[in-house]
């Protein structure tokens, strides 16, 4: 009953529709069976002895709608099963009416009381029947021969006019692309030539596939011969590619329903936004992003997962140049081809180590950019747990090196990627960002450059993060390896973070730091579970989840924003910015970023652990001096600003 409950009026609107027109039809038939069985008029037929029989028929047929489900049929998917239902219902409907008239009228003779059942279970059956296969004829939208076919619609011809070509021809003539059309089917069972399949007709054997693609125009050729041999399908492919038409060839159907891990080969590819109890749209890019247009665009790390889409993003608002900067030459050509080819952008590729000052000042020298991303970064915690030294050279050095170089080119924003891991710090990783953070903010006040981080969580889909990982794990047959059950996390999508980065930069001024609304945090477990669920499996059976304890400087459970931080609104409704209660001087920070380097070129890697946990946790910070950095009228006036433009 709960199901009912659910019911919206809409649908107990339409689910009365359907049972009253049911009613009226098996009423009509009644009214005919007993006026053509008693050789009476018609009018005397339902107003003389039909009407003593039909209160009874009536209540038994609204049972038997209810219990064989008529009006749950869908008349868009009407097959053999429902057909069989109804001619169940039908006869029953005879039966009932053969035991009414037993008892209404007993004196009739044995013709008349098995002669009206008899009829009435046909008549019955029949329009009911008759009545969803026009509905059915009405929603399929369909069937090609009736459609009009233009000309420069897909045109589709299948090889295989077996169940597996036919169930084909069903979904093409359901789905919504109304610009692909079946135009024929191929079969080599002679039987079969001449013939229709909803109306398609079979037009010959794959011999005559060329002939056949020629005269009807046809684009696409679909093989749908799940039973053939690999010389069969050789032969196939032979006579297809000599057509100009794009080739296809589908897989058995029971390989998607046998429970193998076949069906691992077929799997559609998972998309991120679906594992995100969220949309992942972000309004007002034309607006924010204009501080772009015109700009020469420098972004290091520019063959990572963000700094490949931040190249993507940037080029849609006209940059004058752009400068895609990293140290992996693999990942560089990679975004620099992709672009070319894509008619995207024409950057400038530069092979650079961040901690290579002397080969960023030639960079910037030689590109002078006005806008920097700075994206370069080592990401990964356990990794960087066990190479603490090497972990603050690239991500605290490097981004001193990075913005220390934009200063003194002159550029004019400067936009450091930053992450959730630095808020009170568990790990190197999420300290050495930390640090990066502070460096930015003291940066801010040594120039007219104007400084900002984005802080947000982590990202659906990058390389070598959670997603990919689970997706080998379960392509391999599991099992799924997690760290612990309660573990959870904040994620975005790599378009939807790099977004929400670009605008942010629009709003930096004085070193702010900014956080991306994630929404709720996600559970792990969950996650993973979902994943095993959109491969068409069932977590725990086909797929094991093994939990193998946290890993050294993992957090249960991320945070945004420390205590000493206050989050105020920023003009964006997915973006907040940090008002942080100590102002970070920039002597009292190079006189701590001398001593980290020290130790670093001293190698004891505990020293270099616990002196950076310190500093990024702000224990050695001298007592506060002043007022916070960020103040709530600026980012009221920053916001009404972009308002206004």
């Amino acid at each position: 009953m709960q199901g009912w409950k659910r019911l919206s009026k809409a649908r107990w609107a339409a689910l009365l529709g359907i049972v009253v027109a049911d009613l009226f039809l098996v009423n009509i038939a009644l009214a005919v069976s007993v006026g053509i069985s008693h050789d009476v008029r018609f009018l005397d037929a339902v107003v003389g002895y039909a009407l003593r029989v039909a209160l009874p028929v009536n209540v038994v047929t609204v049972l038997l709608f209810w219990w064989r489900r008529l009006h749950r049929i869908n008349a868009r998917f009407l097959g053999i099963v429902d057909l069989l239902n109804i001619s169940g219902v039908g006869l029953a409907l005879g039966v009932t009416l053969a035991v009414t008239m037993s008892f209404s009228a007993p004196t009739d003779s044995l013709t008349r009381q098995w002669t009206a059942p008899l009829l009435f279970a046909l008549f019955s059956a029949t329009l009911l029947a008759m009545c969803r296969v026009y509905q059915r004829m009405v929603a399929f939208r369909a069937v090609a021969l009736n459609r009009p076919m233009r000309r420069s619609s897909r045109r589709i011809l299948v090889v295989g006019a077996g169940d597996l070509g036919e169930a084909l021809l069903g979904e093409i003539a359901k789905s919504e692309f109304g610009d692909a059309h079946v135009v024929g089917f191929i079969d080599d069972d002679p039987r079969l030539h001449g013939t229709t399949i909803h109306g398609v007709p079979v037009l010959g054997g794959v011999e005559s596939v060329h002939k056949h693609s020629e005269k009807l125009g046809v684009t696409e050729i679909l093989i749908a011969m799940p039973k053939a041999s690999e010389d069969e399908m050789r032969r196939v492919f032979n006579a297809c590619i000599l057509t100009e038409a794009r080739v296809s060839a589908l897989p058995p159907l029971s390989r998607f329903v046998d429970g193998s891990h076949g069906l691992l080969n077929h799997m559609r590819e998972i998309s991120a936004d679906e594992l995100l109890k969220r949309s992942c749209e972000v309004d007002g890019m034309k607006q924010s992003a204009r501080y772009l247009n015109g700009e020469r665009v420098l972004i290091t790390g520019g063959g990572g997962s963000i700094g490949s889409e931040l190249a993507r993003q940037v080029s849609l608002f006209s940059p004058a140049s752009m400068i895609l900067v990293g140290k992996g030459e693999n990942s560089i050509f990679e975004i620099d081809q992709e672009m070319r080819h894509a008619n995207l952008f024409q950057p400038n590729p530069v092979i650079c180590d961040i901690r290579d000052r002397q080969g960023l000042g030639k960079v910037f020298r030689e590109h002078k950019p006005t806008v920097v991303f700075h994206a370069a970064a080592h990401k990964h915690v356990p990794l960087m747990e066990a190479v603490p030294i090497e972990a603050v050279r690239n991500n605290v050095f490097g981004t001193l090196n990075v913005a220390e170089e934009a200063l003194r080119a002159g550029v004019e924003r400067f936009i450091l990627v930053s992450t959730d891991k630095a808020v009170n710090p568990s790990n190197v990783m999420g300290a050495t960002k930390r640090v990066a953070e502070m460096i930015v903010s003291a940066m801010s006040k040594r120039s007219d450059t104007s400084f900002s981080a984005v802080r947000f969580g982590n990202v659906l889909g990058s390389r070598g993060s959670l997603i990919p990982t689970l997706k080998k794990q379960i392509l391999s047959g599991g099992p799924i390896t997690l760290t612990h059950p309660e573990m959870t996390r904040f994620f975005m999508t790599i378009p939807e973070s790099v977004q929400l980065i670009v605008q942010a930069g629009a709003m930096g001024n004085k070193g702010e730091v900014f956080i991306l609304d994630m929404g709720d945090p996600v559970s792990i477990v969950d996650l993973a579970k979902g994943m095993i669920r959109l491969h068409g499996l069932v977590p725990g059976q086909d797929i094991e989840i093994k939990y193998t304890g946290i890993r050294p400087g993992e957090k249960i459970h991320e945070e945004l924003s420390m205590d000493i931080e206050d989050l105020l609104p920023s003009g964006h409704k997915r973006i907040r910015m940090v008002r942080s209660q100590q102002t970070i001087e920039w002597e009292w920070l190079k006189a701590k970023l001398d001593e980290l380097q020290r130790l670093c070129d001293a190698g004891d890697e505990s020293e270099v652990r616990a002196f950076l946990m310190e500093l990024a946790w702000g224990k050695t910070m001298p007592p506060m001096t002043g007022s916070a950095v960020v103040w709530e009228g600026d980012v009221a006036e920053q916001a009404a600003q972009e308002s206004s433009n």
